[in-house]
């Protein structure tokens, strides 16, 4: 067998291995739940939600993805698998979660090892707002980021704000729970005053929250070149 078929059932190996794991996490849960942990189906985005993140980043042809929020690893094994579907050499993702080997002991991390993506995904256990700030001091760059963190406003608007310095020109911010006004005044500020675009046709089912009643996710495309506002021009977003 030549070298790149060899590699190329690595891949379809590697991928499948990926799939399996996120087949058995959806059709029965994690397998275990530490005490007191948040309940699974509340916190973890649905299958099909998870389906549309992993398009959305292979259409994008992403390389490097930040995430916010492991929990169960839900979106973040789906994550993975778009990254081992665009075939880079080098991918990488980056996944922020403070209180993964607190509050979930450690069980997202699990998952992701027993899919064999230890070698691609850095965890990171401290708060966002901390670590994204030095990741742009650093001068790193990725394609595309995936949000489901606090949800406080000011914990989402900073978050968002160092994303948008790191995540390149033209690439894409997902979001979860958009409807909620805490998360959507946030996303508010920067579609108003830094020209970041809603992509709604990404998001082909129009996802919802649990109770139905307003907008699950959101997608947004950020502005090339980056601009830089003049204070004199805001805009308010509430």
């Amino acid at each position: 067998m030549s070298s790149r078929g060899q590699s190329g059932g690595a891949a379809s190996e590697r991928l499948e291995r990926v799939a399996a794991v996120r087949r058995e996490l959806t059709q029965h849960g994690p397998p275990r739940r530490p005490q007191n942990a948040p309940d699974f189906a509340t916190v973890t985005l649905p299958q099909r939600d998870c389906d549309q993140v992993r398009d959305i980043l292979v259409d994008e042809r992403a390389e490097t993805v930040v995430e916010i929020g492991l929990a169960y690893a839900g979106s973040a094994l789906a994550i993975s698998e778009a990254l081992l579907h665009t075939g880079s050499r080098c991918p990488r993702h980056v996944v922020i979660d403070p209180f993964q080997h607190t509050a979930y002991d450690g069980v997202g991390w699990e998952l992701l090892c027993s899919a064999g993506l230890e070698g691609i995904v850095q965890l990171v256990t401290e708060p966002s707002q901390r670590y994204l700030a030095r990741l742009a001091d650093a001068g790193f760059a990725t394609d595309a980021a995936f949000v489901d963190g606090s949800h406080h406003f000011h914990n989402v608007f900073v978050d968002l704000h160092f994303l948008g310095e790191i995540v390149r020109p033209g690439g894409v911010v997902l979001l979860d729970d958009v409807g909620w006004p805490s998360v959507g005044a946030a996303v508010a500020y920067f579609e108003a005053n830094l020209g970041w675009r809603s992509m709604p046709g990404a998001l082909a089912y129009g996802t919802t929250d649990p109770a139905g009643s307003r907008p699950r996710m959101g997608a947004y495309r950020l502005p090339d070149p980056r601009p830089t506002p003049d204070f004199k021009t805001f805009r308010p977003f509430c």
